[in-house]
């Protein structure tokens, strides 16, 4: 994916809300915190589950599974048993849509 895919209209994703969507197989988890979009690949680096169902607390998403924890801004990990950052995709509000966009395939 390189290309900026629009996931949602601004106006459903309200601060405090979260959705997951499929962007080229790839399932991302869009979140609205405090009024700021950021968006990272809906996978736990520690056993490969989701983590959108997961709890949020402030930046923080908590794997539902194991409870390792990881910051919606930037993918690091915040506690484990995660060890490492999930992908974290580019956000960007154009014409009134949540677009979202993995650099990581861009050349």
């Amino acid at each position: 994916m390189s290309d900026w895919i629009s996931v949602a209209p601004e106006n459903e994703l309200p601060p405090g809300t979260r959705r997951v969507v499929e962007v080229d197989g790839v399932a991302v988890a869009v979140f609205n915190l405090d009024g700021r979009f950021y968006a990272i690949e809906d996978i736990c680096t520690h056993d490969g589950g989701e983590l959108a169902s997961g709890s949020w607390e402030g930046e923080a998403i908590v794997c539902p599974r194991h409870g390792a924890r990881f910051s919606v801004k930037t993918g690091e990990v915040l506690a484990p048993p995660a060890y490492e950052a999930v992908a974290v995709m580019a956000v960007r509000v154009a014409d009134g849509w949540v677009q979202v966009r993995d650099e990581r395939w861009i050349e």
